[in-house]
Formats: structure tokens, C-alpha cells, sequence
């Protein structure tokens, strides 16, 4: 770059000392060193300049392809990105349909559960029912049986004892007692039984609202999914 500034003084001299032509503005300058001190411009000349001209001589070429590659890359991500989202799309609508399918066996196979636990608990009932009442009344038959034998023996006494009153009140008294103690029994057997049915009932109970409150949870989670599906905007980065 150096000779280029040099040789571009000299040009510069030449002309500023050239014999003028009379009547113009033009003047004469030896065309031999003019020449000379070009070819010596031209040879300075680095070669990188060269190539800037042809960068700026292609210039358009090349941004032309440049945004055709630009073009073309925003296009394939467009197809890529439209391509996960409905891949994306796909795979949330198949775990949804998979989470409805689990949730509606989970329903099923609770109420069939719970199903089943009250037809057991009604059997027990039932059973624990029967068995009381059986229990009662073979207490207020055997009851009736000694009240009957104590008055039949009361009677027995009586009549051997018809002159004696004191025994006779006394056989009275006996058969009186042992007919109120046959009857607390009794009593006190039905209250028992009673009280095991209520016991027996209560933890039926117990079961019966644990089943449901299962049940009520695996409809609410069944109910959960499609709620949230419908009210959240999809999430592309997912």
C-alpha cells in the first residue's frame, strides 16, 4: 500500500508540472511515465481488494441465497415444530384416553367391591339376626319351661302342703322368684345379643363408608383429568 500512495504522488506531480495547452485546461504529460506509475498502482494493488469487489459484485447473489437458506430453515421448523405439537397432541390424548380407561375400572371394581362387601355384610346380618333370635327364644322357652316346672312343683308341694301356709306361701314365693330370675335372663341374654348385632352392625357400617368414600375418590379422580385437560392451554415445551 505504500508504493500504491507513492506512485499515486508521482502521478500527481506529473500532472501539477505538464506544459499546459494553450487555450484549454488540458496539458501534456509524458503517457511512457504515466503508464508506468499505473501498471505500479495496479501491481500494489493487494489482492484482497480483488476479492472485496467480487464480494460486492455478487453481493445480491449472495444474499439472495442466504435468504433462501434462511427460508428454507425457518420452513423446516415450522414442519418440525407442527409435527411435535401434533405428536405431542397424539401422545396427550392417549394417556388421557388410558387414564379415563384406568379410572373407570377403578370405579367398577370398587363398586363391585363394594357390592359384594354389603351383600356379605347383609348375610352377616342376617346370620347374627337369625342366631339372636334363635338364642332368645330358646332362652324364653327354657325360661317358660322352669317357670312351668316351679309351678307344677309349687303345685305339687301345694297340694301335699295344703294345710301348712306358711310352706304353701313359701312355694309361691319360690316359684315366683325363679319365674322373675327366668325372665332376667332372658333379658339380660336378648340385651347381649343385642349389643354383639349393634357392634357386629357398627363395623359393617365402618366398611360400608370407607368403600364409598373409595368410590367417591376414584370418581372425582376420574372427573380430575378431563377438567384439567379442557381448562389448561397446551404447553408446546412439554
Amino acid at each position: 500500500m505504500y508504493r500504491v500512495f507513492e506512485a499515486l504522488d508521482e502521478l500527481v506531480t506529473i500532472v501539477e508540472e505538464a506544459r499546459g495547452v494553450p487555450m484549454t485546461s488540458g496539458c501534456v504529460v509524458p503517457r511512457g511515465d504515466v503508464l508506468e506509475l499505473l501498471d505500479d498502482v495496479r501491481d500494489a494493488i493487494p489482492a484482497e481488494l480483488d476479492d472485496a469487489q467480487d464480494v460486492l459484485d455478487h453481493r445480491d447473489e449472495l444474499v439472495g441465497k442466504a435468504q433462501h437458506e434462511v427460508e428454507q430453515s425457518l420452513s423446516k421448523a415450522r414442519s418440525d415444530a407442527d409435527r411435535m405439537v401434533s405428536e405431542a397432541q397424539h401422545e396427550a390424548e392417549r394417556m388421557l384416553s388410558e387414564a379415563r380407561a384406568r379410572a373407570e375400572r377403578m370405579v367398577a371394581e370398587a363398586q363391585d367391591q363394594a357390592e359384594r362387601t354389603v351383600a356379605a355384610g347383609r348375610q352377616e346380618y342376617e346370620d347374627l339376626v337369625g342366631r339372636a333370635h334363635a338364642e332368645a327364644d330358646r332362652m324364653v322357652q327354657a325360661g317358660r319351661a322352669n317357670y312351668e316346672r316351679a309351678v307344677e312343683e309349687g303345685r305339687a308341694e301345694q297340694t301335699r302342703l295344703v294345710d301348712q301356709t306358711e310352706v304353701v306361701q313359701a312355694a309361691h314365693n319360690e316359684a315366683a322368684r325363679v319365674l322373675e330370675v327366668a325372665r332376667t335372663e332372658a333379658v339380660r341374654l336378648r340385651g347381649e345379643c343385642d349389643a354383639y348385632v349393634d357392634g357386629k352392625l357398627a363395623d359393617f357400617e365402618d366398611l360400608l363408608a370407607h368403600t364409598l368414600r373409595s368410590v367417591g375418590k376414584g370418581r372425582s379422580h376420574l372427573r380430575g383429568p378431563a377438567v384439567a385437560s379442557a381448562a389448561a392451554p397446551f404447553d408446546y415445551h412439554d
